[in-house]
């Protein structure tokens, strides 16, 4: 996929993919489509546009089911496509938007593309390759616009196999992004940022136990109980209603030693020793930061409440929990 246009340089066609689709043409946006099929070629022709789609795979993503040689619905939504986007390769319009037919399949091309898809893979990887760098500021400033461009989920609505896909490596990339600014609020205890970096994770999934216990900690160490408490139920309710389980071992303990009272609405497990080890991460020494590479799954352990370090003073953590840079 190429490397998207930046929105500063003015591109003709711009897409959004994550949350509502949108397309905009030269300002125009796109509502009506000739074919009911021509909108879902449109957008898996575009996420792979530049490549040779033969008809087999087209109709095995968009039609599946059925026999690619005897249906006309390719052929039909191609030429409603062309009609709409005025992408006709033998006159093309002032788009830049030109669907070929060459040997066995499709082609699309698109020149001056803008597309949020791109840009937000773009953040990501650049982010993540600058927190194993060790270059905090860039890091969070690529991370943080990630975050700020991911709208919802990829085509919000479609249930298609390929749809399902593409939206679900979406999600694990922006959890990943979000996983290091959390880890990096953690660090400098930077509370404010830590429970807004929380609830764009929980938008995504509802059920990321491990964030749960990040803003159960967070409260923790401000000292208000309450809502440590009411965090652990809506976990524990979501995970129940929804999943059929029951919060972990690690959470049940955490709320235990944020709130001792708690003791008796949560099944014992082993005591104050299984507490202290329970709160940090399988196979984690003692001493080594719930944010390291080794430990990206643990639990912040209560600490009094310090102010909030500046950015600078964490590179450290973003690198750590970044790992390998991101091709």
């Amino acid at each position: 996929m190429s490397t998207a246009a930046t929105e500063t340089a003015g591109p003709a066609v711009r897409v959004r993919f994550l949350g509502e689709f949108e397309l905009t043409v030269n300002g125009a946006p796109v509502r009506r489509w000739r074919a009911g099929k021509a909108r879902g070629l449109f957008q898996y022709l575009v996420v792979h546009r530049g490549q040779m789609l033969t008809r087999d795979r087209l109709y095995a993503s968009l039609w599946p089911g059925a026999d690619s040689s005897a249906g006309s619905s390719l052929k039909v939504a191609a030429h409603a496509l062309r009609r709409v986007l005025d992408a006709h390769p033998d006159g093309p319009g002032d788009s830049g938007i030109t669907l070929v037919y060459r040997d066995f399949g499709y082609v699309l091309h698109v020149s001056g593309l803008w597309s949020d898809v791109d840009l937000f893979q773009e953040y990501v990887h650049s982010g993540l390759r600058a927190a194993a760098a060790g270059d905090a500021p860039l890091a969070r400033s690529r991370l943080r616009a990630a975050a700020d461009l991911y709208g919802g989920d990829f085509l919000r609505g479609e249930s298609a196999d390929w749809v399902v896909e593409q939206r679900e490596y979406l999600r694990a990339l922006a959890l990943r992004g979000l996983g290091v600014l959390r880890a990096d609020a953690e660090e400098r205890e930077d509370s404010v940022e830590l429970i807004e970096v929380c609830r764009r994770v929980l938008e995504i999934d509802r059920h990321h136990e491990e964030t749960y216990r990040a803003l159960m900690a967070a409260h923790g160490r401000r000292g208000e109980l309450a809502c440590v408490r009411r965090w652990y139920e809506l976990c524990a309710r979501r995970m129940g209603d929804e999943l059929a389980l029951s919060p972990g071992r690690e959470t049940q303990q955490l709320l235990r030693t944020l709130i001792p009272s708690a003791a008796r609405t949560v099944a014992p497990s082993g005591g104050p020793a299984a507490t202290v080890r329970a709160l940090r991460p399988a196979g984690r020494r003692a001493g080594v930061p719930a944010w390291s590479a080794n430990a990206r799954t643990g639990v912040l352990t209560p600490s009094s409440v310090r102010p909030a370090r500046p950015d600078s003073r964490a590179p450290a953590a973003l690198t750590r929990i970044a790992g390998p840079a991101t091709a």
